[in-house]
């Protein structure tokens, strides 16, 4: 495919990034209203692989997202958003209803928290065209031909059986022609059970070179007799360095093909107000991250902006300690910016960040 990305002009030399995942509709009540009293919503769109896409092109990196909308004005709409952010969307599949019997867009509605009061989300995404559609059509050799980087995550493979044979398969394809692979579990408990996630999403790690986060996978001490536990067992939601390097030492001795592991710890003061760090084992060490604290606008795709703010710094050969700094200050910024994604086009915003420089730039 040849691409032209305004930010990169001309330059195609760099490493070509793809992923694949659902994109939504989103539907927020203003002014932080409860969905009950709401008389509006503002409309965006969203998605974990989408948001991981967008953030990417916005500081410069070939992006390229696939999927499947219905072709319809709410199709077309998500792919123009895409478009608009620099996004490649080349291999995108608009459906008709033959192929996609309910042909429709998937949504979601956020309730932004407040202070005390937690954010809300609620899902309207069964029968997607996503998860009608017969990806046996897809030559994944061919759409992956040319790419350096692939990242998948745990969401898209809960949506539907033809989503899981079309992640593991994406999984495989792209081990064999050689491009890094990431995954991100992003356990979601309203589309599938934690033990279903668990036995999936362990089975990807095989074909997995940057792991983020270390759940929801089995890492049985004994695989003949799982009685025994797992070792993430009884580890806190907010380890200590020692408490996390060990499971990252498991993971590896493990599953040897995994040459970085980073998962964000999230400490919640309020609704309103949350601190965030990191640890990331790479290269044979563990690191942990400065502590971040800020106040909140908009949480969604916090997350997402910690891993593509991880591949981005991969990709741009950081030192150690500069990656996982800039994948938090990257998630860190997300926090103040409406809508799913990291909509960021200067880098240097987020090293100031990861500096902990608060000037104001003239």
């Amino acid at each position: 495919m040849e691409h032209f990305n305004p930010i990169l002009g001309n330059d195609t030399t760099g490493q070509k990034f793809i992923t694949c995942g659902e994109i939504m509709l989103r539907l927020t009540p203003p002014n932080y209203e409860k969905i009950r009293m709401a008389s509006g919503f503002e409309a965006s769109y969203g998605g974990s692989e989408a948001n991981i896409a967008l953030a990417l092109a916005n500081l410069g990196v070939d992006s390229t997202f696939f999927s499947v909308v219905p072709n319809n004005s709410l199709g077309k709409s998500a792919v123009r958003w895409l478009r608009s952010n620099d996004v490649h969307c080349t291999p995108m599949i608009l459906t008709e209803p033959n192929e996609t019997p309910s042909n429709r867009l998937g949504t979601y509605y956020l309730e932004t928290g407040y202070g005390i009061r937690p954010s809300k989300v609620i899902y309207d995404r069964k029968h997607s065209a996503i998860t009608e559609y017969d990806f046996s059509q897809v030559d994944l050799d061919a759409l992956l031909d040319g790419y350096d980087w692939l990242h998948l995550s745990g969401i898209t493979p809960a949506l539907a059986p033809n989503c899981r044979t079309l992640i593991l398969d994406m999984l495989k394809v792209a081990k064999n022609k050689g491009l890094t692979v990431s995954f991100d579990g992003n356990f979601r408990s309203t589309l599938w059970s934690w033990e279903e996630a668990r036995d999936f999403c362990t089975e990807c790690l095989p074909y997995v070179d940057v792991l983020l986060g270390i759940e929801p996978y089995h890492l049985w001490k004994d695989e003949s007799d799982h009685s025994k536990g797992d070792w993430k067992d009884g580890v806190p939601l907010q380890p200590s360095y020692e408490q996390q390097d060990e499971i990252f030492q498991h993971f590896i001795e493990r599953y040897p093909n995994l040459k970085c592991i980073a998962r964000h710890v999230r400490y919640a003061h309020s609704g309103s107000e949350n601190s965030l760090k990191a640890f990331m084992w790479y290269d044979g060490h563990t690191f942990e991250s400065k502590l971040f604290t800020f106040n909140i606008l908009d949480r969604v795709g916090g997350g997402d902006a910690f891993a593509s703010g991880l591949i981005y710094a991969m990709l741009h050969n950081y030192r150690a300690m500069d990656m996982i700094n800039f994948a938090v200050a990257s998630s860190a910024i997300k926090h103040t910016i409406h809508g799913d994604a990291n909509i960021t086009d200067d880098v240097s915003t987020i090293r100031n960040l990861m500096n902990m420089n608060y000037d104001i730039k003239r």
